[in-house]
């Protein structure tokens, strides 16, 4: 069923804080976990765990769902692309429920047979959303709409359940793109929701706080980029 209405984006963002605090896939300490991006961060994000928890999971693509079409609109897309490896589930249900055709976008074409970077059936000028599980710095998104473009698709669009929006170059490097971002919950409303259940100590919270008001300083004073 296509989702046709939701609740104001706080509760939203709240309401999948609390779901990605439920199944501990928020991640908090001392010593520096390394990004795909190359940056450390004291706080890490496992979205990936959610295929293990349907009820979870399928109240968050119905949150995803309708955010997209609201924000977007009902018949804006052809079909919904994941990216390997960990957008290709999200899409898959984002497809069920939009009823839309899907694609999975390799990182890189196979090197045999069709050497296929993209899998799927996708048609000159489809209006693809791009679905994945979470966003850093936005360039993994950008490969991979550099792809749905070559292959005659048109991608202005993409969604992630997990923003981390702490970078401020994210935004633009998807803007000079001619890309949107729509997301669920970002780490200040994760950071929020931990704090008010009383999750984690004050001092690895206070930490973090400080981390995510200078993530390029306190990740190049440990270790990353």
């Amino acid at each position: 069923m296509i989702a046709t209405t939701h609740p104001d984006r706080d509760h939203i963002a709240r309401s999948a804080a609390r779901m990605l605090l439920e199944i501990d896939a928020v991640h908090f300490r001392q010593e520096p976990f390394i990004l795909t991006s190359g940056a450390a961060s004291p706080v890490y994000i496992d979205c990936r765990k959610l295929i293990s928890f349907p009820r979870i999971r399928s109240a968050l693509m119905d949150y995803g769902v309708a955010t997209v079409m609201d924000q977007v609109g009902f018949e804006a897309f052809d079909s919904v692309a994941g990216g390997e490896t960990a957008g290709i589930p999200f899409a898959a249900w984002f497809a069920e429920r939009m009823a839309l055709p899907m694609q999975y976008i390799r990182k890189k074409p196979k090197g045999f047979g069709r050497d296929a970077q993209i899998e799927g059936q996708m048609n000159d000028g489809d209006r693809v959303l791009l679905v994945e599980d979470l966003a850093t710095d936005g360039g993994s998104k950008i490969a991979f709409v550099e792809a749905i473009r070559k292959a005659g698709g048109v991608c202005d669009h993409t969604f992630v359940v997990f923003f981390y929006d702490i970078f401020p170059e994210t935004r633009e490097i998807m803007a000079d793109n001619g890309l949107t971002l729509h997301y669920l919950t970002t780490w200040r409303d994760v950071l929020a929701e931990a704090t008010a259940q009383g999750r984690f100590d004050q001092s690895t919270l206070g930490a973090d706080a400080d981390y995510l008001e200078s993530p390029k300083e306190w990740s190049q004073a440990n270790g990353g980029k």
